[in-house]
């Protein structure tokens, strides 16, 4: 079920209204039996796999908190780690790891033939297994407490706000949350009814139309080049921010219907004035997984320069192949690696620092850039792909004029539709500047009842006149 379809328009208010009717007690249920009605409204048989890995969790946890041994919890940490990741192992990455041993044998002049199987992905698969991975690692260190009813913990492994696409919540932040008595809360409701809408925004609004262009040009970058390869993959920049940060918006604002408050995913990554404050406003909830369940086990940044570089390439390797089961991945998370290990070597603590108060937009349009030429490996379908971006995106800039001309028209768009899309960015670019310092929702319930309502309005007629009308367009990050 998707956020930005009809069947949804109808789910949530249904599970609002009975979910504030019911006493507190009966309200896991609700939201049990809803969470695992939205999962299954993709593919009946995949719930079989939320509730193994649940289950294997739920257990693990349980002995391991009880076990006096510590060989004994390790043993059973690893695995519950290993039937966890088997799982999103096989589902995601059984044809490319097969596939690439047979590309590797080939180089020896051993020819195989790569075994396949032709599953469909789980989606979610990768959010909830995190999850899964972190409440278990976090009983073993002794940062949390087992739980015992099995119905909580499966709901909150299973809380369809954020099951398919995050953010990836920590146990001490929701678990709690599921068994607090809620008392229904105005503001945070229309809060996060507001939130939602912003997220609708970006979604229907700007993710969707960008993506159009986006999907003409890298469905095959072949038929196109110049500045259609620029524009594509500036688009595409843009277009991944507003789908998963949207995405991200919406699923805040519907546990806030709930009086459930989940962490906040994304804090305006493209004001970033170096890569590692970029990753610490991209996919935060992703970003401080790897950061505390891989990097700092590793030794994090306590070793010398030359281990604390090898711990940041690995990370974003890791976060990479996580991302999805091709090396355009790969190439994409090293790229991160690569460039946080570099601002670690010439770069000051000093100068770090110095990065994080007044915004300096050279910085910004550095950072900017970089991360637009490794979205470019991101939304390529293969290596060879995003070669040929780069090799043919400045053909013909010798004459600019032309250049610019020719990038437009090859993917059909003229001035009003340019026009079009500045008028959508714009409002974007702002929101998220003043979200540097202030609430922009808090702020704007502040003005004038005339004011405010006025941008409510235009915001929610702008929704549905560029809405398209019975489609619903998939969230980028539910491949993930």
């Amino acid at each position: 079920m998707l956020f930005n379809s009809f069947s949804f328009a109808i789910f949530l208010p249904i599970v609002f209204a009975i979910y504030w009717l019911l006493p507190h007690k009966f309200r896991w249920i609700l939201l049990l039996i809803a969470s695992y009605y939205f999962y299954m409204s993709w593919n009946v048989k995949y719930v079989i796999l939320i509730l193994f890995t649940t289950a294997v969790s739920y257990f693990a946890a349980i002995y391991i908190e009880k076990a006096k041994d510590k060989k004994r919890k390790k043993c059973v940490l690893i695995w519950a780690a290993l039937l966890c990741l088997g799982v999103l192992f096989f589902f995601k990455y059984f044809n490319f790891a097969t596939e690439s041993i047979s590309n590797i044998l080939s180089l020896f002049t051993i020819q195989i033939s790569p075994l396949t199987i032709n599953l469909l992905l789980p989606v979610g698969i990768s959010f909830y297994t995190f999850q899964t991975l972190s409440y278990v690692i976090d009983v073993y260190k002794g940062e949390v407490k087992a739980e015992r009813h099995f119905g909580y913990y499966a709901t909150f492994i299973s809380f369809f706000p954020q099951l398919v696409a995050g953010p990836i919540e920590r146990t001490r932040n929701l678990l709690p949350q599921i068994k607090e008595r809620h008392l229904f809360d105005y503001s945070e409701a229309t809060y996060g009814l507001k939130l939602m809408a912003w997220g609708y925004f970006k979604k229907i609004v700007i993710a969707d139309t960008l993506s159009r262009y986006v999907g003409t040009v890298y469905d095959n970058p072949q038929q196109f080049t110049g500045f259609s390869l620029v524009l594509a993959s500036l688009f595409f920049t843009i277009q991944i921010y507003c789908d998963f940060s949207g995405y991200s918006d919406i699923a805040v604002g519907t546990a806030k219907l709930l009086g459930i408050n989940l962490m906040n995913n994304f804090q305006s990554p493209y004001f970033s004035q170096s890569v590692k404050e970029f990753w610490s406003r991209w996919h935060i909830s992703l970003s401080t997984w790897f950061r505390d369940y891989i990097y700092i086990p590793m030794g994090g940044n306590r070793v010398g320069k030359a281990k604390k570089i090898r711990n940041l390439m690995v990370t974003f390797l890791v976060s990479g192949l996580w991302h999805g089961a091709n090396w355009t991945y790969v190439v994409w998370g090293g790229l991160h690696g690569l460039a946080q290990s570099i601002e670690n070597l010439f770069v000051s603590k000093k100068k770090q620092s110095e990065l994080t108060g007044r915004i300096k937009w050279g910085r910004v349009a550095l950072v900017f850039m970089f991360s637009t030429v490794a979205w470019v490996f991101f939304v390529s379908n293969s290596l060879s792909d995003a070669i040929y971006v780069f090799q043919h995106a400045f053909d013909g800039i010798s004459a600019p004029l032309a250049y610019l001309r020719d990038g437009f028209s090859k993917i059909y768009i003229d001035w009003t539709i340019l026009l079009k899309m500045v008028v959508m960015i714009i409002p974007l670019g702002i929101y998220d500047y003043v979200s540097l310092k202030k609430d922009v929702i808090i702020e704007i319930g502040k003005k004038s009842l005339i004011k405010r309502w006025t941008i409510y309005v235009i915001l929610l007629l702008v929704i549905v006149f560029f809405s398209q009308k019975g489609i619903a367009a998939e969230f980028v990050y539910f491949q993930f």
